[in-house]
């Protein structure tokens, strides 16, 4: 059974010394590809001129830019809400960065004070609905952490 709670404690320390939001999202991105099994990518997309870009990630090379509302990661950023899709190539729009991903999770990231969509977390499996309530209640809690340790500017 995955600890979320425990990942979530690792978070916190990793953040004391620098709250920067690249060594934190760094980190974060390991810890998550360290400690969950059967992932092929863990990372995040951050909103920039009107798009998703790129972040810190663990994994395979990835897409560089995704439009709001395309694909799993634009979905969850247009609607502000946690996608967890069994089975991506029946996702409507999906965007292939990696044909061995069949699973995948993206959850919105806030800006704490004014609510602001900052960005995604966004996590591949190579397995088939390798996402369950747990991971999703586990993964929002951790990203709720990470918006209150991450100093975005």
């Amino acid at each position: 059974m995955i600890d979320y709670k425990l990942i979530q404690e690792q978070l916190k320390a990793l953040a004391e010394d620098d709250h920067h939001f690249i060594p934190v999202l760094s980190n974060a991105s390991a810890l998550l590809y360290d400690s969950l099994p059967d992932l092929n990518w863990a990372g995040f997309y951050l909103v920039r001129d009107g798009q998703l870009v790129l972040g810190p990630f663990q994994g395979k090379v990835a897409c560089i830019h995704i439009a709001k509302g395309r694909g799993v990661c634009g979905t969850a950023w247009a609607q502000d809400e946690t996608q967890m899709i069994d089975d991506v190539h029946q996702f409507p729009g999906h965007i292939a960065c990696d044909g061995a991903s069949n699973s995948e999770i993206v959850i919105p990231i806030h800006n704490k004070i004014t609510a602001e969509i900052l960005g995604v977390l966004d996590i591949d499996s190579p397995s088939l609905a390798r996402f369950k309530a747990f991971d999703k209640e586990g993964l929002e809690a951790f990203v709720r952490t990470l918006e209150e340790v991450t100093d975005w500017n």
